[in-house]
């Protein structure tokens, strides 16, 4: 597990044996969340999301934030899957709510837990 590296990921992909090994990404559900998924991907492209899709965010409603006005990304993304550039248009529209956001923290336990297992 490697926790915390945000915008400064690059570094993972000189790690040899990182690019020989399954990978999760689970960041926030909001622009940046994606944006990071989306540069992960250019160092180590078979790193898939975790926990960053849209059941999950309906499903913890009540826990949602706001990103600020002026710190979202709008740029476009094209490393992420049809399912991911799909939420992250709706969240870069405000279709959802206005400046949507769920940080990964928010996320239940137990939903955390279920997903875990089907890996």
């Amino acid at each position: 597990m490697i926790l915390g590296q945000g915008y400064a990921l690059e570094r993972l992909g000189d790690i040899p044996w990182l690019h020989q090994q399954p990978l999760h990404y689970w960041g926030d559900i909001d622009s940046h969340g994606f944006a990071i998924l989306d540069r992960l991907r250019a160092h180590l492209p078979q790193a898939k999301s975790l926990l960053m899709d849209r059941a999950t965010l309906l499903e913890h409603r009540a826990l949602w934030g706001q990103e600020p006005a002026d710190k979202r990304c709008n740029a476009e993304l094209g490393r992420l899957t049809e399912a991911e550039q799909a939420l992250y248009r709706e969240l870069r529209e405000d279709r959802l709510g206005a400046r949507l956001r769920l940080e990964q923290e928010r996320v239940r336990f137990g939903w955390l837990q279920q997903t875990l297992q089907r890996l």
